[in-house]
């Protein structure tokens, strides 16, 4: 097993300025003892997928509020596809119906949280799906 710290990314995609939940998310994650990259508001696919890239992140958390979840997280898993980063694992939360929470994981989407979800159960989900999947590799 590997013993560097994880390290993810947490971002804020298209137009959402909501941003307390994604701060919230990423001091948890901190003190859960990972390393945190925080894009800031009004993020691109590209551009998140850039930033895993040159951070070399073992996942990204994107927080979604607009209603977008359903072109968001399909355009990053397919931008990770492309630059043969799909060992990243793809993650989220905010306001995203169950159905479509069942179809983006289809697609590849990690576990995907709502509002009022616990932290510890964030950060214990990404520690166990991060080191399952260095474990592959």
């Amino acid at each position: 097993m590997n013993n560097y710290p994880i390290r993810v990314l947490v971002a804020k995609v298209g137009l959402d300025g909501h941003d307390r939940g994604a701060k919230v998310i990423a001091t948890s994650l901190k003190n859960a003892g990972m390393e945190v990259i925080y894009t800031g508001l009004r993020q691109t696919p590209e551009m998140v997928v850039a930033t895993a890239l040159q951070e070399d992140v073992d996942a990204i958390g994107v927080s979604i509020l607009s209603g977008a979840h359903n072109t968001v997280f399909p355009a990053i898993i397919t931008l990770l596809k492309e630059k043969k980063l799909d060992h990243i694992l793809l993650t989220g939360g905010g306001i995203i119906p169950d159905d479509d929470m069942k179809v983006l994981q289809e697609l590849g989407v990690g576990k995907l949280f709502s509002p009022g979800s616990s932290t510890e159960e964030i950060a214990l989900y990404i520690k166990e799906e991060v080191n399952q999947r260095r474990n592959k590799n």
